[in-house]
């Protein structure tokens, strides 16, 4: 039996259909890949850019951040209650945090009434303790206090307040028991209330390169007093290489942010050093 022309006819135009259809498919599919690949990298040509853009900003804060830290500012965390009233550090208090500009005392000079954070001169603080951390918390906290972006709590730097400078004959007490340098009387506002100026007596000549310096906590501060062994000034006064700077105000709390103002009318009186 014969099958009819017309059936071969619809048979070919079938094959031919599928395979265009197929045809068209394979093309679809690769425009449509073509399509993706062009979207990816449309997305990548954006985003990219940004990245890069990010990275060197972040770098930049960074590096801006310990440029500032090593020569200008630095951030401090007061762990002691020596300072007291003018800045809080005792046990159960919250720990005042202070910026701390490092171009004093130079090329900035000291005053007297400056309150200045400096390294440990002689053991005057006892072995730190550090606090427990991982691997990873402790190499972050080194990182972000290495670039100042956290208060230095290296348990080795002390904060005073400068009471004599290089040459000053500081002198506890008067008559009325107050402290004098070069003879004039000092009024003291900022002494931890009940306290007296100093219940240890001394008459000291501040060395050359070097300052005579005290906690506002006079009863519970080992400063320069108890650190002088009765050598006259020389072992208990600061070396003036060993200032970090003055500290400018506490940042934190912020409930207690304030400028830490040098007290100038205490010393205003007090006539320069006859010899440095």
């Amino acid at each position: 039996m014969s099958v009819p022309e017309t059936s071969r006819g619809e048979r070919r135009r079938d094959v031919q259909q599928r395979r265009g259809s197929s045809q068209s498919h394979r093309e679809g599919q690769h425009r449509g890949n073509g399509d993706s690949r062009r979207v990816v990298q449309h997305r990548r040509a954006i985003v990219t850019p940004m990245v890069r853009e990010s990275v060197i900003v972040i770098g930049l804060a960074l590096l801006l951040s310990l440029l500032v830290k090593t020569w200008l500012m630095q951030a401090f965390y007061i762990p002691s209650g020596s300072m007291e009233p003018t800045l809080h550090g005792c046990p159960g208090c919250v720990g005042d945090r202070v910026l701390v500009n490092k171009m004093v005392p130079t090329p900035i000079s000291l005053r007297r009434g400056d309150i200045i954070v400096f390294e440990d001169p002689d053991h005057w603080l006892p072995a730190p303790i550090l606090p427990q951390r991982s691997r990873l918390s402790s190499a972050v906290n080194s990182t972000l206090t290495f670039i100042g972006l956290l208060a230095s709590d290296e348990g080795n730097h002390l904060i005073k307040r400068v009471i004599g400078l290089p040459g000053d004959h500081v002198v506890c007490c008067d008559v009325r028991k107050r402290l004098t340098v070069n003879g004039v009387p000092l009024n003291e506002p900022y002494i931890f209330p009940g306290d007296t100026p100093s219940q240890a007596t001394f008459d000291i000549i501040v060395p050359a390169g070097k300052v005579w310096v005290m906690g506002d906590h006079r009863s519970d501060s080992g400063d320069s007093r108890p650190h002088d062994l009765n050598t006259g000034g020389a072992k208990g006064s600061v070396p003036e290489n060993l200032i970090v700077g003055r500290a400018v105000t506490v940042v934190w709390p912020f409930a207690r942010w304030a400028w830490l103002s040098n007290p100038s009318q205490t010393f205003a009186a007090v006539p320069s050093a006859t010899v440095r």
